[in-house]
């Protein structure tokens, strides 16, 4: 039976191709969908096991409450939440699933993983870390989500890094790449992710909403999907 989603953000870039991608998937039913030009429900929402919000700051505090009354998992790939709303997502998980993912791609959550392992490998003594991303001028935030995701993975692993080693470039029509890069003595280690398409974050996102679920209440990863042990 396909899974049943309720689309946060559906008007968005990532909405649109989200919604595309699930309409030649069997495995997946938009049984709602909202957006900035119409506020109002399109669908059957508290027929929804997922919500998935691409959407913005108020559109992800709205998801929230929406779970709430629809008792559904919350998938949210919106980038730049606030405290307060981060905080609302970690009580949310005490009843609802929850996936926090500021990237829904594949090839990313394995580079997190990898990210940690080098980290914890290599060691921080010998070793200098930096983060280098690039996104499309029309971007807001800086850093972005997946580059905090990433310097959370190098923190996992014991390389803490400085604020001022994460560097954010916004220019042209970049979809998105990150860099980490890891200097040694005589030796350098880089770890990047190039997209291409927003597709792979659409396939990624139904990926994850698909494994989500019917999840026991928690606070979940891409690389939980993935499940990087």
């Amino acid at each position: 039976m396909a899974v049943r989603i309720a689309l946060v953000g559906a008007g968005g870039r990532m909405g649109t191709r989200i919604d595309a991608l699930a309409g030649v998937d069997p495995d997946v039913e938009v049984v709602a969908r909202f957006h900035r030009e119409n506020a109002a429900q399109t669908g059957l929402a508290h027929a929804a096991q997922v919500i998935v919000d691409f959407s913005t700051v108020e559109g992800a505090r709205a998801s929230i409450e929406l779970a709430k009354a629809t008792h559904a998992a919350l998938l949210v790939g919106t980038t730049g939440l606030s405290d307060d709303i981060l905080t609302g997502l970690r009580g949310l998980a005490t009843t609802n699933a929850v996936l926090v993912a500021p990237n829904t791609s594949l090839g990313v959550a394995v580079a997190r993983h990898l990210t940690k392992t080098a980290a914890r490998l290599l060691g921080a003594a010998a070793w200098q870390v930096d983060i280098v991303e690039s996104h499309h001028n029309r971007k807001k935030d800086a850093p972005s989500g997946t580059a905090l995701a990433l310097a959370k993975s190098l923190g996992e692993g014991g390389m803490k890094i400085a604020p001022d080693q994460i560097h954010a470039i916004r220019a042209g029509d970049t979809v998105g790449e990150h860099e980490v890069r890891f200097a040694g003595p005589s030796e350098r280690l880089h770890i990047m992710h190039q997209a291409v398409s927003r597709d792979l974050f659409a396939a990624g996102a139904l990926r994850a909403a698909k494994w989500l679920a019917g999840r026991a209440p928690g606070l979940y990863e891409m690389e939980d999907v993935l499940d990087c042990a």
